[in-house]
């Protein structure tokens, strides 16, 4: 009988145990192996792997720093904005950590507090209600294991099926394909680049340099020519000059993208969402690792005066993303919308001349 069961191990369901791992007993679930840097056929995030400012905010009030040996080259400290709808491009200051996502998210699981068991390599199946709270079943190595919990925390991203258990979706938020492809590079690229294209997405596509490669991807509309979009960008970013030598590998999956407040969702009777499964990510620019973490900093608070209540105090505390989601929508249009974002970007304001 364990008090809590997280389904997924990311940013989000590893903060959370190890917040609260020491008080409650705790399993955590995921379907790779994260303590295991060998293991083979891993399936790599499809993620830019670059830590913004918010989120570096998160990992100070957690405590934390980041391993040096998590960070490749280049450090990043500009953005090239280039509308292709508008023919006009622009360089802002911003400040990122480029990262290997795959050894960020061991890394939170590595500094996991011995009591927390773990279970990788397990696929969550589904649960049913019981008297005292729920039973979990999944699949670890071709058996399917049961659990009883009192509490079950939905960690597994966009199209959480906890999510979906609960609320049948009914509300949401908008779903795009994430496309990301990396190629071997020798380019000294010193900027992340964000590409604006209504022709491709009315979201946005980007090239990161990372190490040796060069990532390019780009968020599209499900059932909208997805690959031939993408095959597109990939043409166009060819005629301004960038170079795609030889591919190693594609990564998809889907996101969220809330455009209400209402897409934000924290649960309900005894079972709480955290990330991109509460709909916790920008609308604006798809990070959402420090959404992952503030949210699951924000149940961990809940849950310390104990279980009894711990969703209304948890959905109390969720007014702080509510307020930054608003807030960002009403930001958008100066991003998405084309000729707001042609007038702001001609006018040349914050750019690095």
């Amino acid at each position: 009988m364990y008090d809590i069961v997280i389904v997924g191990a990311g940013p989000a369901g590893s903060t959370l145990a190890r917040l609260i791992g020491n008080k409650y007993k705790v399993l955590l679930i995921d379907k790779q192996d994260l303590e295991n840097e060998n293991q083979k056929n891993i399936k790599n995030k499809c993620c830019g792997g670059l830590l913004a400012p918010d989120a570096q905010k998160m990992i100070a009030r957690l405590d934390l720093g980041i391993p040096k040996d998590i960070l490749v080259n280049p450090q990043l400290f500009a953005v090239r904005a280039i509308d292709l709808t508008n023919n006009v491009e622009r360089l802002y200051q911003r400040f990122y950590y480029n990262m290997d996502r795959n050894k960020f998210d061991r890394w939170l699981v590595s500094i996991l507090p011995s009591e927390v068991d773990k279970k990788f390599n397990s696929f969550f199946k589904n649960f049913s209600k019981l008297s005292n709270g729920y039973e979990i079943r999944y699949i670890y190595n071709g058996h399917e294991i049961s659990a009883k919990t009192k509490v079950i925390i939905g960690a597994d991203g966009a199209l959480s099926m906890i999510r979906n258990a609960i609320n049948k979706d009914s509300n949401v938020p908008e779903k795009y394909i994430s496309i990301q492809e990396w190629f071997e590079s020798t380019d000294d690229m010193p900027y992340f680049t964000a590409i604006f294209d209504e022709e491709i997405s009315d979201f946005y596509s980007w090239v990161i340099p990372k190490d040796n490669y060069l990532l390019v991807g780009a968020a599209l509309r499900p059932k909208d020519n997805t690959r031939d979009k993408y095959n597109l960008l990939k043409t166009k970013l060819t005629q301004l000059g960038f170079i795609f030598n030889n591919k190693i590998k594609t990564e998809g999956a889907y996101i969220y993208r809330p455009k209400k407040i209402s897409h934000l969702c924290a649960g309900k009777d005894g079972i709480a969402l955290v990330g991109e499964a509460a709909g916790a990510i920008s609308p604006s620019s798809a990070e959402g690792i420090s959404y992952a973490l503030k949210s699951s900093l924000y149940l961990a608070q809940s849950l310390e005066d104990g279980i009894d209540g711990f969703l209304d105090r948890y959905n109390h505390k969720l007014r702080d993303i509510r307020l930054n989601l608003l807030i960002k929508n009403l930001k958008s249009p100066a991003m998405y919308n084309p000729f707001l974002r042609q007038l702001a970007m001609k006018s040349g304001f914050q750019s690095i001349k």
